[in-house]
C-alpha cells in the first residue's frame, strides 16, 4: 500500500451529498525522476479530522483536489509507510497523513470551485502526467467535476516547466488549467495521452509518460446507456 485515508478525514452525512465516496485519496497518475516516484493522484477526504459538529466547506475544500506524493525508487519492493505527501513547504508529510494539494490546480471558490462533498461540484480530479520531449515540460490531463455523481463534460490540461521535480517547490509549479475537451452530454473520465502508432513513436520509444510533438487523447465517455474508453482526437503541442 502506497497511500492511505484514515477514517477520521472521511467526510459523511449530512454533509456529503455528492452521491459519491465519504472521501480517500486515488486515481493516481505516476511518473519515475531521479531517485523517486512521483505519484499525483486526488485527495478527496477532510483537511484534518471530520466533524459533523464543526465541519466547514471552505476548509475541506482547502484540503482536496490534486495533490503530490514521492517515494524512493528503492523502497518500490517494500512501499508501505515510506512515501510522503507534500505539505505546502516539502515532501514530509505522512503516507497517511494530512498533505496540501497543488494550489493552481483548486478552482477558486468565488469562480465555482467547491469541496468534494458537494453535489454541485467544483474541482479537477484524475490527473494523468506525462514528460513532453517536444515541449520540454510536464504535462497533466485531469478532469472537472461540476455536479453529483462526477459528473463532468471537459477535459483540462495544465503544464509544468521545471524538468528536475526534485528542487524546491517543483513539483507544485503547475500553470492554471485550460480547457482540452468539452462534451456536453457525456461524463469524460480518466483522459490520458498515448503516443501514435507511428515510426517516430518506435524510434523513439515513446510511452504514455514519455511523448513527443503529437499525442492521441484517451478519454472516458460515459452515457447511461454505454461508456467507451477511445481515442477520438490527436492532439499536436506547438512551442
Amino acid at each position: 500500500m502506497l497511500l492511505k485515508a484514515l477514517q477520521p478525514r472521511l467526510i459523511l452525512k449530512p454533509h456529503n451529498t455528492s452521491n459519491t465516496f465519504a472521501g480517500g485519496v486515488g486515481d493516481p497518475s505516476a511518473v519515475a525522476h531521479g531517485d523517486y516516484l512521483y505519484v499525483f493522484y486526488g485527495e478527496y477526504g477532510y483537511a484534518g479530522e471530520y466533524d459533523s459538529a464543526n465541519c466547514n466547506p471552505q476548509t475541506e475544500w482547502q484540503g482536496q483536489c490534486i495533490s503530490v506524493a514521492r517515494i524512493a525508487l528503492a523502497d518500490l519492493d517494500n512501499p508501505q509507510g515510506k512515501a510522503r505527501r507534500w505539505n505546502g513547504q516539502g515532501f514530509d508529510a505522512a503516507w497517511d497523513g494530512v498533505g496540501t494539494p497543488i494550489a493552481s490546480l483548486q478552482i477558486p471558490l468565488e469562480k465555482g470551485g467547491g469541496p468534494a462533498s458537494s453535489p454541485t461540484g467544483g474541482f479537477h480530479w484524475g490527473p494523468s502526467v506525462s514528460w513532453n520531449e517536444y515541449l520540454q515540460c510536464w504535462v497533466m490531463l485531469m478532469g472537472k467535476v461540476t455536479g453529483p455523481s462526477w459528473a463532468g463534460s471537459s477535459i483540462y490540461i495544465s503544464f509544468n516547466k521545471h524538468a528536475d521535480l526534485s528542487t524546491g517547490n517543483h513539483a507544485q509549479d503547475w500553470t492554471t488549467p485550460q480547457l482540452l475537451l468539452e462534451r456536453p452530454g457525456f461524463f469524460l473520465w480518466y483522459p490520458s495521452l498515448q503516443p501514435p502508432d507511428d515510426s517516430t513513436t518506435k524510434a523513439r520509444k515513446y510511452t504514455s509518460t514519455r511523448l513527443g510533438q503529437r499525442a492521441r487523447l484517451y478519454v472516458k465517455y460515459i452515457k447511461p446507456e454505454r461508456s467507451i474508453y477511445a481515442s477520438a482526437h490527436e492532439v499536436k503541442f506547438k512551442q
